[in-house]
């Protein structure tokens, strides 16, 4: 039977049986070949005196015992007080591999340069100045050629942008996008056609008709052989926020190439010319 030790005088030592079934053990006598440290501590913590007075009062001593040392295990965790440790068993933490510390500032910079590429350069300027380096609007202003106010909606606009979830089909669109342009510089038709959907089409707009795009072309094989060796010049940008890529002349985009993706194939391209869509267009990673 479980057996709590409890120090009856100076030097004297006895113990109260507990009751079978208890769900709280404060300590065991050595006799029940359990480490003298543990009989010990119980001593330490439960000190009855053997007063007449004391022990009159006490109907039920293990019951009382239960709750005192319920509530001496309560003061113990609210204190926050350490288990003993030996110190031969502390181990000195490692020393940090500076490795590791290359890695992560390498991770970190991808993933920041990810989220950035969100905004527009001047978004860009307005939230980093801003937001990390606490540089105020009118000097922001200044460097960007606007004003204070601008400067200010610029920076609001930009943490709106980076508080919306990355949707991830549109990181999915934005994989096929870039195999689909991929191919058609390397010229592998084989890879276009598997990226294009059966009923494939192209349109233009009357401003990229304008330009020399054609109006219309229908069918996989037709659009492939268009793109077929072509789209040097065309790099991947934001198309009204969905990935694309534009064709640019002189640093300047002319034509902004407009996908439809659905299940990882390439179902619609739009040649686009307006001149306010280009002006909205945004540099993106491929």
């Amino acid at each position: 039977m479980p057996c709590l030790v409890v120090a009856t005088g100076p030097d004297a030592g006895g113990t109260v049986p507990l009751l079978p079934g208890r769900w709280v053990t404060v300590g065991r006598d050595p006799r029940c070949d359990l480490a003298i440290s543990d009989a010990s501590l119980s001593r330490r913590h439960l000190r009855v005196r053997q007063d007449r007075e004391r022990v009159t009062d006490i109907d039920n001593l293990p019951g009382w015992l239960t709750t005192v040392t319920v509530r001496l295990c309560l003061d113990r965790l609210r204190a926050r007080i350490p288990s003993p440790v030996d110190p031969d068993e502390v181990q000195a933490p490692a020393a940090p591999d500076p490795a590791d510390d290359v890695v992560l500032a390498d991770t970190v910079g991808v993933a920041l340069q990810a989220v950035l590429d969100r905004l527009s350069p001047a978004e860009r300027v307005a939230f980093v100045l801003h937001d990390s380096f606490a540089v105020d609007f009118p000097t922001i202003a200044a460097i960007l050629g606007r004003s204070p106010e601008a400067a200010r909606k610029l920076a609001s606009r930009a943490r709106g942008k980076l508080a919306q979830p990355v949707d991830p089909d549109g990181r999915a669109d934005a994989v096929v996008v870039d195999a689909f342009l991929a191919a058609a510089r390397q010229g592998d038709f084989a890879s276009l056609l598997e990226l294009l959907a059966p009923d494939a089409v192209v349109v233009g707009d009357a401003a990229a008709v304008e330009v020399g795009t054609p109006a219309r072309i229908e069918g996989r094989q037709a659009v492939a052989e268009m793109f077929d060796g072509g789209a040097a010049a065309a790099l991947p940008v934001y198309v009204e926020e969905r990935p694309g890529a534009a064709w640019f002349h002189r640093g300047q985009p002319r034509v902004a190439f407009d996908f439809t993706v659905h299940d990882g194939l390439v179902h619609r391209i739009d040649f686009r010319a307006g001149p306010e869509l280009l002006a909205g267009l945004r540099r993106r990673r491929s």
